[in-house]
């Protein structure tokens, strides 16, 4: 056992939620540990849509409540993570005779611009697709769009910032770290561990147990905790797909399928577009998911609807699934599944409580956060008072209108950056580039070279400062350099961060 110390809080689940719960407590003063089995986001916060966004579908869900804590919450995130986060408009193409009339949309964006508190994003307007850019790619019979404002995010970017910031305050944050039992004992929890690598074990002391380990949260109270029969979550399949750039328009679309589901096609990485996504519900384990040929031919199918150049198989060049583990709220579709999230405690007459996080969306988390850290103070004592709402994630104290002048900072003091280069780690890292680059005066003191604009320099800061250890947490997490290097470059890194 790890001595006699006995921690505040022990969090299972290394993805948004998990990693901003610790954060939310390490700030407070509350001893944490997180244990990630695997790398951070490495299930459901990485396969999302990568929005901020307040969910515009929703309000045909009456979810009025989560709308506007999401509006709200779009704002207050792009202030904290500028370099990860930021403003995107959508066009949302209208049909003539399509599933919901043009009443019902502006009465629906008439609400999304003004139940939020929205301050610096602009308002919903209505554009001429004859006229506007914007209808350049569609087929001619789409006339008329609607044109709104919501957020952008690298989603797993936010999730490893939030890990290192709760690491910064204090939190004992560790990856490939599985909980293989966890037992009330004398009035605390007893957390047995196990190192997914070295098969080591681990036994740890803690006061409350979080468990937010997402698609695997009823997993978690079945085989760690010894619970049986447990069903809270509705575990729904979302897919996307990466496809050669569509259009070089810096807004996204939104569109209505006929089923009644929307998708997205979204700007992304530069040099492609982002389509997605489905929902369907998913029976077997979450770290098995795969894109089904049938979701492929629904995403090609239904943008091609709207695209003037259809999207072909070939287009693809690469594919990405996750589970949603949304609360059963017995809602006979996946697509009608609440979005929201429910927060239970478990734990009374002296036992050691255990709070699971059921649900919740990467534009709440803060707030899922905020209301953990609720429950967390009514049951342990309180510490510290909420902070958040004001703070910065590590690189973005900058601000929300300041990245190019960050880019043109780095690139005045490593002159040796190609542009490109200099706005994807200002993008990646904000203020800590230059951190990041240390003394590098010229393009070979960044060291080994792997394969695009990626080399030992950062790669090295990656494993040191944000838990990286494979070839894959680099070029699919924490970077998105996978969609530029070769598979024999990936196994090159992998070697090299294995020390072979």
């Amino acid at each position: 056992m790890q001595g006699d110390v006995i921690h505040d809080i022990f969090v299972i689940g290394g993805g948004i939620n998990g990693c901003g719960i610790a954060r939310d407590a390490a700030g407070r003063g509350y001893s944490v540990v997180l244990a990630e089995m695997k790398d951070f986001a490495s299930g459901t916060s990485s396969a999302s849509t990568k929005l901020i966004h307040g969910g515009l579908r929703y309000l045909e869900h009456y979810e009025f409540r989560l709308v506007r804590e999401a509006l709200m919450e779009r704002e207050v995130l792009w202030a904290m993570a500028p370099h990860v986060i930021w403003p995107m408009r959508f066009v949302l193409p209208f049909q003539k005779g399509g599933l919901r009339p043009a009443w019902l949309i502006r009465l629906g964006l008439f609400l999304y611009d003004y139940i939020g508190g929205r301050k610096l994003l602009p308002a919903t307007r209505t554009l001429d697709l004859a006229k506007d850019p914007a209808g350049r790619p569609l087929k001619t019979l789409f006339r008329k769009a609607f044109e709104y404002s919501d957020g952008w995010v690298d989603d797993a970017r936010l999730v490893v910032l939030n890990a290192r910031d709760a690491a910064d305050r204090g939190a004992d944050i560790r990856t490939a770290t599985a909980v293989v039992n966890a037992r009330r004992e004398n009035g605390h929890w007893v957390v047995e561990t196990e190192n997914a690598e070295t098969g080591a074990r681990e036994t740890m002391q803690a006061r409350m147990l979080v468990n937010a380990a997402g698609p695997w949260v009823d997993r978690v109270l079945s085989s760690a905790v010894g619970r049986n029969d447990v069903h809270n979550v509705r575990l729904v399949q979302g897919s996307h797909i990466v496809v050669k750039k569509k259009f070089s328009d810096p807004r996204a679309y939104f569109f209505q399928n006929p089923d009644g589901r929307i998708m997205f096609a979204i700007p992304y990485q530069e040099e492609f577009t982002l389509i997605g996504t489905t929902d369907r519900d998913y029976q077997g384990d979450p770290r098995d998911v795969r894109i089904a040929d049938e979701e492929i031919d629904y995403l090609c199918a239904s943008a091609s609807e709207y695209f003037a150049e259809p999207v072909v198989r070939d287009d693809i060049v690469w594919t990405y699934s996750g589970v949603r583990p949304l609360f059963d709220d017995g809602a006979n579709k996946a697509q009608e599944a609440t979005r929201d999230y429910v927060l239970k405690v478990e734990g009374a007459d002296g036992q050691a409580p255990l709070l699971n996080i059921f649900g919740g969306k990467l534009t709440t988390y803060r707030r899922l956060a905020e209301a953990a850290l609720d429950k967390i103070g009514e049951a342990i004592g309180v510490k510290g008072a909420r902070w958040t709402a004001h703070s910065r994630l590590p690189g973005g104290d900058f601000n929300v209108d300041g990245f190019e002048a960050e880019v043109k900072t780095l690139s005045a003091r490593f002159p040796f950056l190609q542009p490109a280069h200099a706005r994807r780690l200002v993008r990646l890292y904000g203020t800590r580039a230059s951190a990041l680059l240390g003394d590098a005066r010229t393009t070979e003191d960044m060291g080994r070279h792997f394969g695009s604009d990626l080399y030992e320099a950062e790669v090295r800061w990656l494993m040191q400062e944000e838990w990286a250890r494979h070839a894959e947490d680099v070029l699919w997490r924490r970077t998105k350099r996978g969609l530029h290097i070769s598979a024999a470059e990936a196994a090159v890194l992998e070697d090299y961060m294995q020390g072979r």
